[in-house]
């Protein structure tokens, strides 16, 4: 009988990132709605959103083709062996196709053979749920270490004569490299969902059927029911976890939240008690890019210097569903 040895934590190794090659300014798409007869303009969404830019992926630029590089680099900054991998998890709402999973494609790609490979679809919150999954695995001691990715393309299902979303989403990945340690690393984690609001707040509602597009095959979203939403979830979320790690939202050293708003996010801030500095900004630049807002916030702030050893990181995610987690780690 082989005896399985749990582990007592996880932790975090190495991240990594990737974005399309076509960044689009607020200005640019403005003038790309305006040839639609959509009126908006640079000013209009940055004072809304806080977001001034985004990344457009090409036809060639896929999701696999994305949660590749970002895998990659991840991978050779943790500087292991890729058939070391024993988990592969992908959070993803926009799948190159139905099934096989992303997470099978993507082991394909990087020639990883005969390991654990399956999808976590909770839109906005998929990282977090996917990294939480992870960790409860990899502690159980059937898995020792595991490659978490959240990957998007969310142009795709865009509808460019809606103003209210099509300036709000854009394309990119993030992934991570998660091991067994007898360190503290990931600290708590909790899982939420409320499926009362659900079609009617934050949906794409189709289906394949008889090799067609059966329902509405576009995000459509009420704004001000998911804002509020956000916040409180959010909130609550933080102080739960900090709870469970035996801490305060005071003690949280850098707080990477889901960026899909600047208002959201100040708003949280302010009732949590975060200050400025501790809080990871990415939205400028890439936009909401649901599962992978978080993990490529995470890897800018790691490459930019701003996470540094030891700090507690807070991480967290909320979207369609409404689904909602946050993750407390120790880097």
């Amino acid at each position: 009988m082989t005896i399985v040895k749990t582990h007592a934590f996880t932790r975090v190794i190495a991240t990594g990132s990737a974005l399309p090659e076509q960044v689009v300014s607020n200005e640019q798409l403005a003038e790309r709605l305006a040839k639609n007869g959509i009126e908006t303009s640079d000013e209009w969404i940055r004072t809304r959103t806080g977001i001034c830019q985004r990344y457009i992926a090409s036809k060639e630029e896929t999701t696999l083709r994305l949660a590749t590089r970002a895998s990659l680099q991840a991978l050779n900054d943790a500087a292991i062996d890729v058939n070391s991998i024993d988990l592969i998890i992908v959070a993803t709402t926009t799948p190159d196709g139905v099934f096989p999973s992303m997470a099978c494609r993507l082991q394909a790609e990087l020639g990883i053979v005969g390991c654990a490979a399956f999808d976590v679809q909770a839109v906005c919150a998929g990282f977090v749920y996917a990294m939480s999954v992870a960790d409860g695995l990899v502690r159980t001691g059937g898995y020792k270490r595991a490659l978490v990715v959240g990957a998007e393309v969310l142009s795709r299902i865009l509808d460019w004569q809606d103003r209210t979303t099509c300036v709000l989403f854009g394309d990119g990945a993030g992934a991570v490299v998660i091991e067994a340690s007898d360190e503290p690393g990931i600290l708590a984690h909790r899982m939420h969902a409320d499926g009362r609001f659900g079609v009617d707040t934050l949906a794409l509602d189709a289906r394949i059927e008889n090799n067609a597009v059966v329902g509405d095959g576009f995000i459509r979203m009420n704004g001000q029911q998911v804002f509020k939403l956000a916040v409180a979830s959010l909130s609550q979320s933080c102080e739960e976890v900090c709870e469970m790690a035996g801490l305060t939202p005071t003690d949280v050293d850098v707080w990477v939240p889901h960026q899909a708003n600047i208002r959201i996010i100040e708003m949280i801030a302010k009732k949590l008690g975060i200050a400025p500095e501790k809080t990871v900004v990415t939205v400028h630049l890439h936009g909401n890019t649901s599962a992978a807002s978080v993990p490529l916030a995470l890897d800018h702030s790691v490459r930019s210097g701003r996470i540094q050893k030891g700090d507690t990181v807070l991480l967290q995610g909320v979207g369609a569903g409404m689904a909602w987690g946050s993750l407390l780690l120790k880097w």
